[in-house]
């Protein structure tokens, strides 16, 4: 069985590591926007976010402590705005399960556990962004009940 816990600096390697992978799916679909071999973030940046309470991510490791996954979230709230209702959301800034043990739960116990947390810290929704060159991607928010909340349109020129 699973579990996922809070990640930890020991675990810098492991996300780096997995952020390739991400950065591998994004350039393989968008050339023209993701560079590859590129990751999102650096070990200062990583350290910088794992020390940052609106910033939490979430490891999912195997019995032997192996990373197999990690979910990247941001606690964003809005507060006396003029346009828009008063709100905290959890929103996942990077989802991502390593592409050796896709198909085994662990995109689905990563999810929940945000979902949970989420409610746990009163979140009053969850968030996330997909990219339309990752339709697996798609279809596993989809499976997990997430609706499209805006859609963004480009034209190549």
């Amino acid at each position: 069985m699973n579990t996922v816990r809070p990640a930890e600096k020991r675990d810098i390697p492991d996300l780096i590591r997995l952020l390739l992978q991400v950065c591998k799916v994004h350039h393989d679909g968008r050339p023209d926007i993701f560079r590859y071999p590129a990751t999102k973030y650096g070990e200062e940046e990583l350290s910088a976010i794992l020390d940052d309470p609106h910033t939490p991510v979430f490891v999912s490791c195997d019995g032997d402590g192996c990373v197999l996954g990690y979910a990247f979230c941001v606690i964003k709230e809005t507060r006396g705005d003029r346009l828009l209702c008063d709100r905290k959301t959890l929103y996942i800034d990077d989802l991502c399960v390593d592409e050796a043990a896709r198909g085994r739960g662990v995109g689905r116990e990563l999810y929940e556990f945000c979902v949970n947390y989420a409610r746990k810290i009163g979140c009053h929704d969850l968030t996330l962004n997909v990219w339309s060159c990752n339709p697996a991607a798609l279809r596993f928010y989809e499976k997990m009940g997430l609706v499209p909340q805006k859609i963004g349109m480009e034209v190549i020129l």
